[in-house]
């Protein structure tokens, strides 16, 4: 597979999308809509939704009916960052190769900005792909992701990783966290995909276990990169966790063995992917783009 291609014409067929579901920037208030422009057309890598479109292919669904619903969760992928970077959370100033949505704005349309993303997401999951067809498994997205996000997903993810903040080395803590504050909403990407393709069931579940460990994958190549990128490269400060002490696989067990960690999780994941798609599919092809990618 010509990789580099394939994650192009995504983006490109993700960014139109997003363009079409998302208020104009001069639409009242304008200001509020500009600002949550900003924030989603900010050079993002755009894996969450090309997740849940590959994960349709593979479960024999059709990628094209599920674009709504897979920006859907680039909009709630964007809130977070939007609400990560702020002062009384990570306090970054960098995001995407850009000032951070309070920085080029301020503060509290920042958080008015993250608030709208999120709203907005699950008025596109409410409503696509549309048809009485799709009316349960709309309704099935819209619980799903939310659990992913919430207290006992996303966001609590993120509460324990400030609690974490200055503390030992924890690898119990570490994993729970990564797991839920990253692993969550892309293995709920992986999981909608099926969903929304028809599985359901036993099945199902094999997608979402694929998602969560592909989640996990993610954030042990961003605690690397945090400490081996630049911010040339990276679109945000590194080195930012280490100066935090924030946990993370390189703080807990070294670099050494973070990164011999993201090798065997690749690997695993790999097996996985061809188990469920066969050799040579896109859910195996972006395993290696998320623990290759320099950013």
């Amino acid at each position: 597979m010509d990789l580099h291609g394939f994650l192009n014409a995504e983006r490109q067929r993700i960014d139109a999308t997003l363009d079409r579901l998302l208020p104009a920037a001069d639409a009242w208030p304008a200001r509020l809509h500009d600002a949550m422009r900003y924030a989603v057309f900010g050079e993002g890598k755009r894996v969450r939704p090309v997740l849940l479109r590959a994960a349709c292919r593979a479960a024999g669904g059709d990628p094209e009916k599920v674009v709504e619903a897979a920006c859907a969760l680039e909009l709630v992928h964007t809130y977070s960052l939007i609400h990560d970077d702020l002062p009384a959370l990570d306090n970054d100033t960098l995001r995407r190769g850009r000032p951070t949505v309070h920085v080029a704005y301020d503060e509290p349309l920042a958080i008015l900005a993250g608030d709208a993303l999120l709203t907005e997401a699950f008025a596109v999951l409410g409503a696509f792909p549309a048809g009485e067809a799709f009316a349960g498994r709309r309704a099935e997205a819209c619980r799903l992701v939310a659990v992913a996000i919430g207290s006992r997903g996303m966001v609590g993810g993120q509460a324990e990783d400030l609690e974490a903040t200055g503390g030992l080395p924890d690898a119990e803590r570490l994993d729970r966290i990564h797991r839920a504050k990253t692993g969550a909403l892309i293995g709920a990407a992986v999981e909608l995909g099926a969903l929304l393709a028809g599985v359901d069931g036993p099945h199902r579940g094999v997608f979402a276990g694929f998602g969560e460990r592909l989640g996990l994958l993610f954030q042990v190549a961003d605690d690397i990169l945090d400490v081996t990128g630049s911010a040339a490269t990276l679109g945000k400060s590194p080195g930012k966790d280490a100066a935090a002490g924030k946990l993370t696989y390189p703080a807990v067990y070294g670099l050494d063995a973070a990164n011999r960690e993201l090798e065997a999780l690749t690997g695993s994941l790999m097996r996985e992917a061809e188990g469920l798609e066969g050799s040579g599919g896109t859910l195996g092809a972006m395993v290696s783009y998320v623990a290759r990618r320099n950013r």
